[in-house]
Formats: C-alpha cells, structure tokens, sequence
C-alpha cells in the first residue's frame, strides 16, 4: 500500500492536481514536500495536528517533509477562510512564535541527517525587489482567475485590503523558491488552501517547465460540518500551558458518537482494522472508543504520563476512581475568602462573566462538589474547602479545583 492509498484510507485526501501522476510519483519515487505554517499565535492548535499527521505519515512512507514557518506571509496575513482581515504582527512576535513552532513540531518530525527541513520563508520574502517580484511573477496572474478563487470570493463584499492580496502571490513564490532550491514537488495544506496550492503549482509548471503537484486534505470538522478544535477557551492548543493536558483529553472524551472513527483515523496511528472496531460500537460501548481515542491523541501531543494522569482525573472525576491531581487546578489568594463566590470564579476564569455565572445558577448547572449552589449571592468560605481544595463543576463535563495558595 503506497502512502496515497494510506491517506486516503485515513480520511486525509480532499482534492488532487494531479491524480494519477500524483500516486505514481509517491508509490515508486521518494520526494520532497512541504506544508507551510503562518505562526499567527504562540502554539500550533489541534487543526494544525493534522497537517503535523500527514506530515509523519509521508516521512514513514520514506518521503521528506519540509515544515515551513511562514515569517514572511504572516506579515500579509492569509484571507482563507476569515471574513475580516487578520491581526497585524510585529517581526519579533511572528519571530517568537515561530520558535514556539520549531519546538513543538520536533516532537513529531525527525530533522535528524537531513530527513526533514525546517525553513523560513522570511528568509527569502523579506528580500524580495518589489518592481522584479511584479515582472518576474506576477505577470504570471491573471486577475480575473484570483477573484474568482474561493479565498477572495467570500471576502470581496466585506473588503479585501491589497495587502491580503498579495498573499497568493507570495505563496505561489515559496513554492517555487522551494522547488528550485530542495527540488520540492510537492505542496500539501488544508483544503481551504486550494486555490493558493494550485497557483503555486501552475507558477512553477510556467516558470521552470517541470512537473509539479499539490495535494489538499480535509479539515477536522464535525460530521454536521463545524469545526473542530474550539472550547469556550478558544482554540484547543497543543501547549499545556495554553490547554492542559487534562482540558485536552476531555475534548477528545466528549466528542459526537458520530465523530468518533473519524477522529480516531485521522489523529491516532492505530492500524485502521482497530479503528474500524472502535468506531463501530454503539450506545454505551462507544465510551471505550471515546476513551481510546482521548487517550491515544493525549499521548502523542503530552506523552505517555501526562495522558496516564488526565486519564486518572477523568476518572477521579466521573467514575469515582483515580487521582484527582491532574485536573485544572486554579489556585486563589487567603484574601480571597469571604468574597462572593461568582467574583471569585470570575476572576480566575473558570466563568467567562458573572452574568454567565449567574445564568449557569439559575438553570441549576454550578456545584461545589455535589451541592448544587442556588444563591447567586453565596460567599466563598474557608469551610468549604476539604483537605485545602474545592472541586467546582460546570455543567456535567467541566471540572476545576480550587486551591488556596
């Protein structure tokens, strides 16, 4: 089985350049390919663990991956999929996480003797001649075909700045620039990047007469078409200190029954016969898939003991069994104590507003342990606490403990 039939096995493939070519070339040949990352945000996030899968899945295959950290193109700022134009970054801060990217990515990719590069398109971009950029590439774009792509179209009634613009452009460059110098043949992304994938691939087969390919792969959605990977929090992160292993499990332990053999295909690297299994038990049986599932992610994002300790606090927590010292813990000031509850909670985040805090009592989804608060006014006191933490729940599913400093 070639790497393609793997992908597609899995659920990754969306759309081909070229099909046939495309899994000539990756069943008989060894080649280079990149996917680029914008670091837009200090932590890749769970829609970026998938790229990070294909990415492992073709290294396996013998084939080399290029992880390219878009310093350059983060400074236009990608309109795919966004209705309002991106916030603007500073260098140091596209810089800075860029860095926090390198380090997250190692865990997964082997950058060891040449196996996979790790590039910067900022080191090419940023020296671009503006006046030779025009004549040299973009006499190759026709206008009329770019406003036609689906990551202008959407944007063209709210406004599209000629800064985003641009962006096509210069991704149709990185491929280029990496075709000539790694003899990259490859582009691969998220499916919302066809339209950038395919100019790119064009610019070259123009440019340099030679073959080249793009490959996209479906986003992580639900099976009713929203996106996966966001908490109330925001986006689910792959830094702990950004969502903790423990916040982490639990979005992959509370996913759709519907949703679960997809996950499972798409971000474990259990063999598919398993996964089949897994994602074929019904009613309470699917539990043990859902388990499976939050564990084995856990694992390749954390490691082996923080998975082990979320899955004690999930435990602990909803079956009355394990280690509750892995759940998020929020600690508070002594000088905290006495002041109304919903502040308190408030301030450390674990609600979002105390008018939410005050809605969640009225519809009778707050508790401190097992007792239901029902006075919106309730102050927090130090006889609450039992052996120096309190366990607040949300809902059903959202647990934190409380702890005085």
């Amino acid at each position: 089985m070639s790497v393609l039939d793997t992908l597609r096995e899995r659920g990754y493939v969306a759309q081909l350049t070229h099909e046939d070519e495309i899994a000539e070339l990756l069943a008989n040949e060894k080649i280079t390919f990149y996917i680029g990352f914008d670091p837009t945000a200090d932590s890749l996030h769970a829609g970026h663990f998938i790229q990070v899968m294909v990415m492992a899945h073709m290294q396996q295959a013998g084939h080399r991956p290029i992880f390219l950290i878009g310093g350059g193109t983060t400074m236009v700022g990608d309109p795919s999929g966004k209705t309002d134009m991106r916030k603007m970054l500073t260098q140091e801060e596209i810089s800075r996480n860029g860095e926090r990217f390198k380090q997250q990515v190692s865990r997964f990719i082997d950058f060891s003797e040449d196996r996979a590069l790790l590039l910067n398109n900022a080191d090419w971009l940023l020296k671009l001649n503006y006046v030779e950029l025009l004549r040299e590439i973009g006499a190759h774009f026709s206008i009329n075909r770019m406003l036609a792509a689906e990551c202008y179209k959407q944007r063209l009634e709210r406004g599209l700045t000629f800064l985003e613009f641009n962006y096509m452009v210069m991704q149709s460059y990185d491929f280029l620039e990496l075709f000539r110098r790694c003899n990259c043949v490859l582009q691969m992304g998220g499916d919302d990047q066809w339209s950038n994938i395919l100019a790119g691939a064009n610019l070259i087969r123009v440019k340099e007469a030679k073959p080249a390919f793009g490959l996209t792969f479906n986003l992580l959605t639900t099976s009713d078409g929203r996106k996966m990977g966001k908490t109330e929090k925001g986006a689910l992160w792959l830094d702990p200190a950004k969502t903790s292993p423990y916040e982490f499990y639990q979005y992959w332990r509370n996913v759709d029954d519907a949703d679960v053999e997809k996950c499972l295909a798409l971000l474990t690297f259990l063999p598919m016969e398993e996964v089949r299994r897994l994602g074929a038990l019904r009613d309470q049986e699917i539990n043990t898939a859902k388990k499976i599932l939050a564990f084995e992610v856990t694992k390749l994002i954390h490691g082996q003991e923080e998975a082990a300790k979320a899955q004690q606090a999930a435990e602990a927590l909803f079956g009355g069994a394990g280690a509750l010292d892995a759940a998020p813990t929020v600690a508070i000031a002594p000088g905290q104590i006495g002041s109304k509850l919903l502040d308190v909670l408030a301030a450390a985040g674990i609600i979002p507003s105390k008018s939410e805090g005050r809605r969640l009592i009225q519809q009778g989804g707050l508790y401190l342990g097992d007792t239901k608060v029902a006075d919106q006014d309730m102050l927090l006191t130090a006889d609450l606490f039992q052996d120096g933490s309190l366990l607040v729940r949300k809902g059903k599913k959202t647990y934190h403990r409380l702890v005085i400093e």
